[in-house]
This record gives C-alpha cells, structure tokens and sequence, in this order.
C-alpha cells in the first residue's frame, strides 16, 4: 500500500509527537542553513543542498499539517509574492 504525503507526514506527527518533530524541523532548516553557507564560500555542493531543501519541504509540511494553518501560509505567501513584484519593479526601473 502506498501512502500519500500527507498521509505519511500525518504518520510521522502521529509515531513521533509534536516536540520532536518541531525539533527535528529546526534541525532540517539549521542543516540546510549549513549548506548554504558552505555554497557561499565557494564549495559546491548542490547536491547537498536539493537534500536538504527536501528535508526541509517535509518537515515544513508536517508543521503546516501540526499548526493547522495551511490557509493563513496560503494568504501570507500570496501577499509576500505581490509584495516582492513591487520590489522588483521598484529596483528595476
């Protein structure tokens, strides 16, 4: 049987328990703020950072699906989008 996404984040909320998986989800941001850093010194190391980008995708919905809060994400980066096109206009004229 095949599981879906939210199917298996719900799993992963349901096995491991909310304070864990916050924690982990700290943990999955900080390894790809490591990775960046690394990438902005001159290592390349993409591969690196799609892992941890993935990790961070993951554990980033589990937090949507923990916090119950898919539609007020949807609103903020509806509104974080249109603001950044008026600073890109802005700097581009």
């Amino acid at each position: 049987m095949m599981l879906d996404d939210n199917a298996i984040c719900q799993a992963a909320l349901e096995t491991f328990g909310k304070e864990l998986q916050v924690t982990m989800a700290i943990e999955e941001m900080s390894e790809l703020t490591k990775e960046l850093c690394k990438n902005s010194r001159g290592q390349e190391n993409t591969t690196h950072i799609a892992e941890e980008i993935a990790d961070v995708q993951i554990m980033l919905q589990q937090m949507v699906m923990l916090f119950d809060c898919a539609g007020q994400v949807e609103t903020f980066c509806r509104y974080k989008l249109e603001r950044l096109v008026g600073r890109i206009e802005e700097v581009r004229r």
